[in-house]
């Protein structure tokens, strides 16, 4: 499924706070947390949805939250 989120996949970036939150939510350190999560977000059974301002973006137990306006990555969690 292509969506305005992947034809921008080159824009997504996250703040050194986001990278934080995301390594906390998800219980893990990458040297390059911003790369991981596009790889993760392209993944063929990943599922994105747009709900107002941000994206959503499931895959295997995480949820990605993406600002769709800076494609910013807001956070990341483990899905409840």
């Amino acid at each position: 499924m292509t969506t305005e989120l992947i034809q921008n996949i080159d824009r997504l970036h996250t703040t050194p706070l986001g990278i934080i939150r995301i390594q906390q939510n998800l219980s893990m350190k990458t040297d390059d947390m911003a790369a991981w999560c596009k790889v993760q977000i392209q993944k063929e059974q990943a599922l994105i949805t747009r709900n107002g301002k941000n994206w959503y973006i499931e895959i295997d137990d995480n949820i990605f939250t993406v600002n769709a306006s800076s494609y910013t990555i807001i956070t990341a969690h483990k899905r409840k």
